[in-house]
């Protein structure tokens, strides 16, 4: 039998409340990706990759200005590694051809450019590269979507799977918000995040599911709000341990890995953060705006279970 809650927060009592806040935060995220879109990185949309080494700690600024007042224009400068590292991320530009990206003329350029600089690598990204990344990232988004919706439905219902695809989403649509609306470059970091933040939401919310079901064997008498509530209370201390460990794993790799995982750091924090929302307020709260019932909540019977159980 399961063990008695140490709490009973009546989760479900907001559960209206969230739904709305849930919905303008989607509706804000939609808006600014259809406005303004994401700050694609140089993976998404070609250009060129050049990887500096200074004999000190480099000057991250003083690059910046001198790579803004070249022909290179714009660029992404941080460090790569350590502080006399620098990674160079330069657009597209019309006044440096493919052939040129990819010989050493780029480098012999950004030699007079940058005094004191050693040139380590240079690589070239093409427009057309980018945009293939691109349709698969689209892609094994939109296969994990469709994995997600088998499984939960194949161990559930319909309605349960329905749920946890909306939650799913939910932290999607969250994070590319936030990306969107701050202008943060969006790498294939921040893409690996959000693919790692889909089955992080998914665990949580099949944890609730698979206590709700146990519960009901119990709580006969109970209306599926009641079992709801008693399942969150349930798994509460479980959740909220396994974020802060995770959260303090995350932490560790934003302030000690370096600029070039910050956007995976960042989608990370944010996922957990959402993950654990969405798996408590807009998974369960999903079902319940889905009509679901008691019966719906029942576990499945198995064919042959007669037959398992005679002597």
């Amino acid at each position: 039998m399961s063990l008695k809650p140490r709490t009973n927060f009546d989760f479900m009592r907001w559960r209206a409340v969230s739904m709305v806040l849930s919905t303008l935060i989607n509706v804000a995220a939609i808006g600014s990706l259809a406005w303004q879109g994401l700050n694609l990185s140089i993976e998404f949309t070609g250009g060129t990759v050049v990887e500096l080494d200074y004999e000190g700690k480099a000057d991250l600024n003083d690059i910046r200005s001198r790579i803004k007042s070249s022909d290179f224009g714009s660029g992404i400068v941080q460090n790569f590694g350590g502080p006399d590292s620098v990674l160079l991320r330069l657009p597209p530009s019309e006044n440096v051809s493919e052939q040129e990206a990819a010989s050493k003329d780029v480098g012999e350029r950004l030699t007079k450019l940058l005094p004191g600089a050693e040139i380590r690598r240079v690589e070239f990204v093409g427009p057309q590269v980018g945009e293939e990344l691109a349709e698969d990232a689209i892609i094994a988004s939109l296969i994990a979507l469709g994995g997600i919706l088998i499984y939960v439905m194949l161990r559930f219902t319909v309605k349960f799977a329905t749920g946890a695809i909306i939650a799913t989403i939910h932290d999607i649509m969250v994070i590319l918000g936030f990306f969107s609306l701050t202008r943060m470059e969006f790498d294939l970091t921040a893409l690996a995040a959000i693919l790692a933040v889909m089955g992080y939401s998914l665990n949580d919310t099949i944890v609730v599911f698979d206590r709700v079901r146990e519960n009901l064997r119990s709580m006969r008498k109970a209306a599926p709000v009641e079992v709801m509530n008693y399942s969150l209370n349930q798994t509460l201390s479980r959740t909220i341990n396994t974020s802060l460990v995770t959260l303090l794993s995350v932490l560790a790799l934003y302030f000690l890995g370096g600029e070039l995982i910050h956007s995976f750091a960042t989608a990370l924090m944010i996922g957990i953060f959402v993950g654990t929302y969405s798996s408590i307020y807009v998974a369960g709260a999903g079902v319940f705006a889905l009509g679901v019932t008691r019966q719906d909540l029942l576990p499945v019977q198995k064919e042959g279970a007669e037959l398992d159980v005679r002597p």
